[in-house]
């Protein structure tokens, strides 16, 4: 069982050297190479010519720079094309409801707008009222404000015109109720990377909800966790929302989604 943990070092330094090159996004010299993974360029070398007779790794014949190769990005579309980002989130959801200790829920864009798709009640649940396959609204809920941040605005326009006019008509002043109001309002949400309401959607009830991405850098869900304005941490970048963010800036990097 030993021998079997130990695995073979040798590839565990070499990969390194692809990390390296994955990280760069650009071409790099050996010597460049060498020190993203903390070896000298003599034996960085050796690596990259077996990783250029696997395909993993090329070399400009002009630059002499290094990159990563066709081998290498037929890995990464497989490796994509296997990806369930709501399986992987809810394999990740009972240690995230642990952290929290508040509710927490998965949302994906369906026909008819942010659809709730999983929900794991905490030990200290709150009546929310909500149930899978809820759609939520755009304008009053956190979960309908992360979404109509990043998606396109086409997707969402018309229902953010039907939910500011429903506003206006049943004088929900909590609301933005103008084009100029609501443009504010998804900024903010761009500005912190998350999605917060506090007594807005539900009566003394805080959310957040944090974007996750794909490879390609279009939301693809949404993570919200909810509860109790006498219990939950209502602050930016405090213990609830550091938390969730962290969770799902990982899903997103699982996912392929690069940060900057």
């Amino acid at each position: 069982m030993e021998k079997e943990r130990a695995g073979i070092q040798s590839v565990e330094v070499g990969f390194a050297l692809l990390e390296g090159l994955a990280r760069a996004r650009v071409p790099l010299m050996l010597k460049e190479v060498a020190a993203s993974a903390e070896m000298s360029a003599a034996k960085a070398h050796r690596y990259l010519v077996s990783f250029q007779r696997l395909g993993l790794v090329t070399q400009d014949s002009r630059t002499s720079r290094y990159d990563l190769g066709p081998a290498s990005l037929k890995l990464g579309l497989a490796a994509l094309t296997r990806l369930d980002p709501v399986r992987l989130a809810r394999e990740r959801m009972p240690l995230l409801l642990e952290a929290l200790q508040h509710t927490v829920a998965l949302a994906v864009w369906g026909n008819h707008g942010p659809t709730i798709v999983h929900w794991e009640e905490s030990a200290q649940s709150v009546t929310a009222n909500l149930r899978l396959g809820d759609v939520m609204p755009l304008l009053s809920s956190a979960t309908g404000r992360c979404f109509a941040a990043y998606l396109p605005a086409e997707l969402t326009q018309g229902m953010l015109d039907a939910e500011m006019q429903r506003a206006r008509q049943i004088g929900r002043s909590d609301l933005p109720l103008t084009p100029e109001g609501v443009r504010a309002m998804l900024a903010e949400v761009r500005a912190h990377g998350t999605a917060r309401v506090v007594d807005t959607l539900l009566p003394g009830i805080v959310a957040f909800c944090t974007p996750v991405f794909d490879s390609s850098g279009h939301i693809v869900m949404g993570i919200t966790t909810l509860g109790s304005i006498a219990t939950f941490d209502p602050a930016y970048d405090g213990a609830i929302d550091a938390q969730l963010r962290a969770a799902a800036l990982q899903l997103s990097a699982d996912l392929g989604h690069a940060s900057r």
